[in-house]
């Protein structure tokens, strides 16, 4: 069955590298979600006036990978602990959330959060927002498969690269 996921985990270059590789993922793409602005660009989410975090849609095989291992990488590339930033990455536009797509997807996000909280993985409290998808719209094409196509950005190089390399390390039984 196909499914689809809306994650935001600060930059949306970053989660998207990495989810593009995983087995069972179909399509990743950068885009904006959960603001009051219709069609938002780049440069509103930024100015962090719209309300909208940079997510990555997800959309996968729930045959080859579920949504829990979905939530799995969620929680490992990114700090939860962060409010409205990630690293140097400041304002609500960077916040840690997951756009539900429906009351499993809820559950399910709610259930994870409750167990890393009760388990103390991270010494800080997560703030990590769980809200139902909305006004959810693309980014710009320039922003699609952008640390594959931008591989000598400084960006990418300080910050994006490092995460994805990491990533593949621990994930590597599950690349595509």
């Amino acid at each position: 069955m196909i499914k689809e996921a809306t994650l935001g985990a600060g930059c949306f270059w970053c989660i998207e590298a990495c989810y593009k590789d995983l087995k069972g993922v179909i399509s990743v793409t950068s885009g904006y979600a959960g603001g009051h602005v219709d069609k938002p660009t780049y440069k509103q989410v930024t100015e962090g006036t719209t309300g909208h975090a940079e997510v990555a849609r997800v959309v996968y095989d729930e045959s080859l990978i579920s949504f829990d291992e979905l939530l799995e990488v969620f929680w490992f590339v990114h700090d939860p602990t962060q409010l409205n930033r990630q690293g140097n990455d400041v304002g609500t536009q960077y916040r840690s959330v997951i756009f539900y797509h429906d009351a499993d997807q809820k559950e399910k996000a709610l259930a994870y959060k409750a167990k890393l909280t009760e388990e103390g993985v991270w010494e800080n409290p997560i703030v990590t927002e769980i809200s139902p998808v909305s006004n959810y719209f693309p980014a710009e094409d320039y922003h699609q498969n952008y640390l594959e196509l931008n591989p000598g950005n400084a960006y990418c190089q300080a910050v994006v690269r490092p995460k994805y390399e990491k990533f593949k390390k621990i994930f590597a039984d599950r690349l595509k």
